[in-house]
């Protein structure tokens, strides 16, 4: 029991290390990732499309996708995961995790810089380092053709005239019959840079806080 508990303490440690959460906040994660997965040692995307909160989500499927994209284990890996075991799961949790009054300035443009590189990648979905106009038109389609509000063409339309404006503002000098291969990750970043993420980007569909890390049901 004892030796167990020790493994256990330093497996924890080594989490603590790799994604920022404390002892705690990995504990309670860890009790989350055991009610979806049932209990099982890996959770596949089956297990977060039965997710309540998920199921009206217009960009659902990013979201799920996102957990299993190699991309988002902090590492230059490309493609993804049929299922995910629990560090994964964290390493994917720990993009959300807000800044501390002990984070420096340093750290929280790091933590800031991964939000947005996590960001990108959900739009990015063939992982070539750029959001294509096709990209882009279909999440924005998905946005506001799922509302109920507006049509799909006419969605497709504001979706192509914002590209259009990203286009001109990060390629100024474009001419005409010019083509606009996509948004970079460094255009990405001009995009937001006057968005404040680093406290607001939450998980919220899991019924977790990672500002105070519990669970839910």
């Amino acid at each position: 029991m004892g030796a167990k508990q020790t493994r256990s303490e330093h497996d924890h440690q080594d989490l603590v290390e790799k994604t920022g959460f404390s002892v705690e906040q990995i504990q309670n994660l860890h009790k989350r990732f055991q009610q979806l997965s049932g209990n099982e040692e890996t959770i596949s995307r089956e297990h977060l499309k039965s997710v309540p909160a998920l199921a009206n989500n217009p960009i659902r499927m990013q979201i799920i996708e996102a957990f299993f994209d190699k991309r988002n284990q902090h590492g230059n890996e490309l493609g993804s995961y049929e299922t995910i075991g629990f560090e994964e799961f964290l390493m994917v949790m720990s993009h959300f995790r807000p800044p501390t009054l002990r984070t420096t300035t340093e750290e929280k443009e790091t933590m800031r810089k991964e939000k947005v590189r996590f960001l990108f990648n959900m739009h990015d979905t063939d992982g070539d380092g750029k959001i294509t106009l096709a990209e882009y038109r279909k999440v924005v389609e998905e946005l506001l053709s799922k509302s109920g509000t507006i049509e799909q063409e006419a969605a497709r339309a504001i979706a192509d005239a914002a590209m259009l404006e990203v286009a001109s503002t990060n390629v100024p000098n474009m001419g005409p019959d010019d083509f606009y291969e996509g948004i970079t990750f460094e255009h990405f970043e001009q995009i937001l840079k006057d968005l404040e993420m680093e406290s607001r980007m939450h998980i919220r569909f899991l019924h977790v806080n990672t500002t105070k890390v519990h669970c839910g049901k």
